[in-house]
């Protein structure tokens, strides 16, 4: 199985500093980005009908981030040269038998005098913003440590990712602060998080294959790799792509401003000493993050001889990740009472979840069949949901399968599944705008119900005498005012946190200190979700549309 996404964009290095020079006239601003704008002044040299630019600009921004990066302007080039050239234009056209290195420039009519323009603006004062080979930093970066940045021009936003941004600070985030979300729920959010690559969690018992999936999908090693029958990885490792092969100790991960991994400090030093970042050069890591985690132990080891809150730190990374695969081999189909509570702490991610039932080679085809059934009947008890969970089976490890060679239906059912499984992760990249926006808006909806839960607790408690008994007939009774809080604003239950968690919490908090009703504020999201969420994608759709 072929596990690195095919590169695109590729050309010859003439071609490549001439698309470079093309990508710096066309992008107006200086600032790294070919907006949907920038882009219809410039592919109308091209003399292309509207239909072929639509198509040819979907192709390019495949992520749908609302603007082109100079790769993705790279391969909208090579399109609009195929284009002209008389191919058919499609998402397969570069990936075909077609030469890539070698495509012919676009006819680019007006392209002479529109560079000499800009040549002469550049050469009487004004500064070529994008000259160097240094790519730019976004401005948006910034937004989250000025003060001034309360206020964002829409000009200065030109992107989806900027769009969100903005929205965050400018809306989500007050309402956030002002009722401690991030000491109940999430942690704040910061640049790095919506800058950050999909990441894909691996979970499962102890010697399920966690780490060799990973290395398989790598075809090499990484650094900090451990393989073994017994209990091997004892930490959480994060692999994902770095200038060269090295691992990071946690708090050196947690403090990096760049990284999406600072809301891991609220569990401690006892828990950052057993996280790591394995870094190392690789093609499909350019495009996603893998999480490998410790075997989930069975009994009461799980409980109490980790010295950290292990379903605490999972429950933050499947808030984060985008893909949370469940390992089994056939041999360890039962799920442990410890194992049990690690998939519950998954609530509210069961969209993200898949299951592999690895080493499938060990079986043969009459077993493999009632390993599956037992396999979905366990999970039918811990997965409270009535639809099927999505299984793929297959032996994900580079060494050679007899077994499965002397089983021509075997083996041709593991390839079909990996195959499948490899496409579901390769299409990470291109869903991960989607994505973004999906766990924003979900998130600013439980950030509006915890506002509301913590007004409503906040109007209960008396004004002047008997307060410490009042919250804690409200503490006993959280589930009744759940309720209420679900009756009064018309709240979907399914929406609701857990009542034993926000129980807990609220124990160490005074709840008269809170924070009273600020409809302004729950307003402003509203408008945020109604409004200018759809506006901004309207705004960065396809230009040609």
């Amino acid at each position: 199985m072929e596990a690195s996404p095919i590169p695109i964009g590729s050309s010859s290095k003439e071609h490549q500093k001439i698309y470079k020079d093309w990508f710096n006239i066309a992008d107006s601003d200086g600032d790294g980005r070919v907006t949907g704008n920038d882009a219809t002044k410039f592919f109308a040299m091209s003399k292309l009908s509207r239909q072929e630019l639509k198509q040819i600009w979907a192709i390019a921004d495949s992520k749908r981030q609302g603007f082109l990066g100079l790769t993705e302007f790279t391969v909208a080039m090579q399109l609009v040269s195929l284009a002209q050239a008389g191919h058919e234009i499609t998402s397969d056209v570069l990936k075909s038998s077609v030469d890539v290195e070698n495509i012919s420039l676009p006819l680019m009519e007006g392209l002479d005098s529109l560079a000499a323009k800009k040549k002469d603006l550049t050469t009487t004062g004004e500064p070529e913003m994008n000259g160097s080979s240094q790519p730019q930093v976004p401005t948006s970066a910034k937004w989250f440590t000025s003060k001034s940045a309360r206020k964002t021009p829409p000009s200065a936003v030109t992107s989806i990712v900027d769009g969100l941004k903005r929205l965050y600070i400018e809306k989500l985030k007050p309402l956030e602060v002002a009722y401690r979300f991030n000491d109940f729920v999430s942690p704040l959010l910061t640049n790095s998080d919506f800058d950050a690559k999909p990441m894909v969690m691996l979970l499962g018992q102890y010697s399920t294959g966690k780490t060799t999936f990973i290395k398989h999908l790598l075809q090499c090693d990484y650094p900090g790799a451990h393989i073994g029958p017994e209990p091997t990885t004892d930490r959480f490792v994060v692999v994902m792509s770095g200038p060269d092969e090295r691992s990071i100790p946690g708090n050196t991960i947690a403090v990096q401003a760049d990284l999406p991994f600072g809301g891991l400090t609220t569990f401690g030093g006892a828990f950052l000493s057993k996280f790591e970042c394995s870094q190392m050069p690789h093609p499909l890591l350019d495009q996603m993050t893998f999480v490998d985690t410790p075997g989930v132990l069975s009994g009461e080891k799980q409980r109490t001889q980790r010295s950290y809150d292990f379903t605490g730190v999972i429950s933050w990374f499947a808030a984060k990740c985008d893909l949370i695969l469940l390992l089994f081999d056939p041999h360890k189909l039962d799920i442990s009472d410890e194992f049990k509570r690690v998939i519950s702490s998954l609530r509210g991610n069961d969209d993200k979840i898949r299951v592999v039932l690895n080493k499938a080679h060990q079986v043969d085809t009459q077993q493999l069949m009632r390993v599956y059934g037992a396999l979905m009947w366990s999970l039918g008890k811990v997965l409270n949901t009535p639809e099927v969970v999505r299984v793929y089976i297959g032996s994900f490890n580079d060494k050679l399968i007899k077994e499965a060679a002397n089983d021509p239906l075997g083996q041709d059912l593991f390839e079909r599944e990996q195959d499948d499984l490899l496409k579901d992760l390769i299409d990470l990249p291109r869903k991960a705008c989607d994505r973004q926006i999906n766990e924003f808006v979900k998130r600013a909806r439980a950030a509006k119900i915890h506002a509301y839960i913590i007004s409503h607790l906040k109007k209960e408690m008396p004004s002047m005498m008997g307060k410490a008994k009042a919250q804690q007939r409200l503490i006993d009774n959280l589930e009744d005012e759940f309720g209420k809080v679900q009756r009064e604003f018309h709240l979907p239950a399914g929406d609701f946190p857990s009542v034993e968690h926000y129980r807990e919490v609220l124990n160490s908090y005074s709840i008269d200190k809170f924070e009273k009703m600020k409809p302004k504020m729950i307003q402003g999201v509203d408008d945020m979700l109604g409004y200018e969420i759809p506006e901004l994608l309207k705004n960065f759709r396809n230009p040609y549309e």
